[in-house]
């Protein structure tokens, strides 16, 4: 199944943070978000991704809230935030529901499935802009700058 695209509802969700509480897009209200999907906790690119969003962080405070989510554990996610003093909430998948209602799980060209990298922002309950095929290395300043 393809991404949603930018004009459809952004699918609803539960999910647990990487500090056990519970985020709903549907409580997160005002300020756009971005949901960037990522493979897997504390491998390469995702290690790259995530800390750039880190580094970003005082520049997303007014315009964004930002969710890293990926179908790794809360405790995964949290010895992930902890090595690198990530400081935004991490989003826990385990089932990869969610990754499937954006339509970013599917076989890889490995053969298993997983997580394409892919950001959405989204507005007022919209889908905004998405970011199919993500590399890592700039990817916090294109979405800033797409905001």
């Amino acid at each position: 199944m393809p991404p949603v695209q930018p004009g459809d509802t952004a699918p609803q969700f539960t999910l647990l943070t990487d500090e056990g509480k519970s985020v709903s897009l549907a409580s997160l209200g005002g300020k756009p978000i971005v949901l960037f999907f990522y493979p897997k906790d504390d491998t390469p690119g995702c290690t790259i991704e995530c800390k750039e969003f880190r580094d970003a962080r005082a520049a997303y405070l007014e315009k964004a809230h930002v969710f890293g989510i990926s179908p790794d554990d809360m405790a995964s996610h949290q010895a992930f935030r902890d090595k690198y003093a990530l400081n935004f909430p991490l989003l826990s998948d385990p089932g990869h529901e969610v990754a499937e209602q954006y339509g970013v799980w599917g076989a890889k060209p490995s053969g298993n499935e997983g997580i394409f990298r892919t950001t959405f922002i989204l507005k007022d309950g919209k889908v905004a802009r998405v970011f199919e095929s993500v590399k890592p290395e700039g990817h916090a300043a294109e979405v800033l700058a797409a905001l």
